[in-house]
């Protein structure tokens, strides 16, 4: 270093960096408990460090009447996911978590960014939620996005948890019944991808009051059955995901790490109808 570098910059070089644990690329909201302000928060509470990385800056979710803002620029977005890098805070990163991105282009530059990841950290957990829609409002991000998805994002993934609309849009096959389901999910094991937790699992089967989790890898498929709370806030699918890789990078098998992450979302929104509460209800944590 040139001794006639400035004293702040002289300082910095002696300090370490904060390590990362978990990179968080999700939708953020000024108001709302959806994507990162669900994510962080949540991995957080188990004791990791994470670095939010934003894809969408919104004044809060569409369905309110009012909304401000948009997708973050791609050379934002890029450059957001680089200087991580470039202030060495990556040295012992364990996983990537994603969830509903901005547009194609950033889908294109996520996976190109995951692929240098991945040559430099072997044992790196990357789980992808790819955003698309839901059976009830069908698909809200651009088309566009379906064919990034299937050839460059998601074989990045060691897991995915798309719902039952997702997979059948980027499975292109029938999910109605869970032998579908299953048989969808599997056609979306390629790259690094091991395990498909396909959420809303084939509605028709559900019994009274219950609701459906397929989990699916190359050997095996199994089903996990949890209460269905008559309420539907905003962000229990970032709330699922969140938790599922918490209970993963602590260890935990994936079907006792999904059975764990139902149960923590059932509790949410439980909690969250009962108060009556426009917006999730985070769980309390001790």
């Amino acid at each position: 270093m040139s001794e006639t570098a400035p004293p702040d910059v002289l300082a910095s070089t002696l300090l370490a960096p904060l390590a990362i644990d978990v990179v968080s690329v999700q939708s953020q909201v000024v108001y709302g408990r959806v994507g990162n302000n669900v994510a962080v928060p949540t991995l957080q509470a188990a004791g990791l460090s994470v670095a939010a990385v934003p894809t969408v800056l919104l004044s809060n979710t569409p369905h309110y009447p009012s909304l401000h803002g948009g997708a973050v620029p791609i050379d934002w977005f890029s450059g957001y996911l680089e200087d991580l890098d470039a202030r060495g805070a990556l040295a012992s990163l364990r996983s990537i978590l994603v969830g509903y991105l901005g547009g194609p282009a950033q889908a294109q530059a996520l996976a190109d960014w995951i692929g240098r990841m991945h040559e430099r950290h072997p044992r790196l957990h990357v789980q992808i939620d790819p955003v698309i829609g839901d059976q009830d409002t069908g698909v809200y991000v651009d088309p566009a996005m379906l064919p990034v998805y299937q050839k460059a994002l998601l074989p990045m993934a060691h897991g995915l948890t798309p719902n039952g609309f997702e997979l059948e849009r980027l499975s292109g096959r029938p999910t109605d019944t869970i032998a579908g389901a299953i048989e969808a999910a599997r056609t979306l094991l390629v790259g690094h991808t091991q395990w498909v937790a396909v959420t809303s699992a084939a509605p028709e089967s559900w019994a009274d009051g219950r609701m459906r989790v397929a989990v699916v890898s190359r050997d095996d498929a199994q089903v996990v059955e949890h209460e269905r709370v008559d309420a539907a806030p905003k962000g229990t699918g970032d709330l699922f995901s969140a938790m599922l890789n918490v209970e993963l990078l602590a260890g935990a098998p994936l079907l006792d790490a999904t059975r764990h992450a139902c149960a923590g979302v059932v509790d949410a929104v439980g909690a969250t109808h009962r108060a009556g509460s426009a917006e999730l209800l985070l769980p309390t944590v001790g």
